[in-house]
């Protein structure tokens, strides 16, 4: 028997415009009401996360910036496992070489040095997945990063990384030249303290070795009393295959690449097609 789902947000609970369809919504309340743990976990800050649960009138505990922090329902911060501030520092030095864009996510929220390229960066991603969607209407949802204070402008990531008040919980990193990233991500695969994993084509996702979905959730469940043979892990890409390795039901987004869909028990609908609510129905 289920007793925990835990989905991950973009491409997989979230459909091209960025919200929670009310067919996932109603899924997640009836869940919900049947005594079933239903948790995100997402590579977005806690900030980003909650932003959408709440335009949806959802609440539930947030595995955020890839299992680097875990709040409760209520936001209380659980847990957090941040980057050395030393690390972080050798990790921006990498992609600056690499001339590769990156934001800084915080205890605090993400940071950029550019926001015009924050917001345009975003639009691509989501135009170039959902090419029937009309740009207009990304780039207003794509604004909301700027004008609702879910990424913050910053002159210089230095004053982050010297600063005792804020914890450096990822660096994403944001590059269209799969070669240009390609040549980064190896870069920073050298360094043995750090995970770097994806969250699609253009990107890379830099946290603590120890911040990890799978890792994170499975620290979660424990402290319910829940087996991890219990869980059930919702998802779309490489940056949740630390949650299907250890879930008892990993099930797969019908707009995951194969490689996601063939290490995973059970394959769901596309993100556009309601697939997270499919999946949780099919469990209840």
């Amino acid at each position: 028997m289920i007793k925990c789902i835990a989905s991950d947000m973009d491409g997989t609970l979230l459909n091209s415009m960025q919200q929670i369809s009310e067919e996932n919504k109603q899924a997640i309340l009836k869940a919900q009401s049947e005594g079933v743990e239903f948790v995100v976990a997402t590579g977005r800050s806690y900030q980003e996360a909650v932003y959408v649960l709440s335009e949806a009138g959802l609440k539930c505990p947030v595995i955020c910036v890839n299992g680097a922090e875990v709040r409760s329902k209520e936001g209380e911060v659980l847990s957090s496992t941040p980057i050395d501030k030393s690390r972080a520092r050798e990790v921006a030095a990498k992609l600056k070489e690499h001339e590769v864009y990156y934001e800084v996510y915080t205890d605090k929220g993400a940071y950029t040095i550019d926001p015009d390229k924050a917001v345009s960066i975003l639009i691509d991603i989501v135009v170039s997945a959902n090419p029937e969607v009309d740009p207009e209407e990304i780039r207003h949802a794509a604004g909301a990063r700027i004008r609702d204070g879910l990424i913050h402008q910053i002159d210089d990531y230095e004053l982050l990384f010297s600063d005792d008040n804020y914890l450096i919980y990822k660096v994403l990193a944001f590059c269209f030249d799969k070669d240009q990233l390609k040549a980064a991500g190896e870069d920073l695969h050298d360094f043995s303290d750090l995970d770097v994993t994806s969250s699609g084509h253009e990107n890379l996702e830099i946290t603590n070795k120890q911040a990890q979905k799978g890792l994170a959730l499975e620290a979660f469940v424990s402290a319910k009393g829940i087996d991890m043979a219990e869980t059930m892990a919702i998802g779309d890409n490489f940056n949740d295959v630390s949650m299907f390795e250890r879930a008892g039901r990993s099930v797969a987004m019908g707009n995951a690449s194969y490689e996601i869909k063939a290490l995973c028990d059970c394959l769901t609908e596309t993100n556009d097609q309601h697939g997270v609510a499919e999946a949780i129905l099919e469990v209840l």
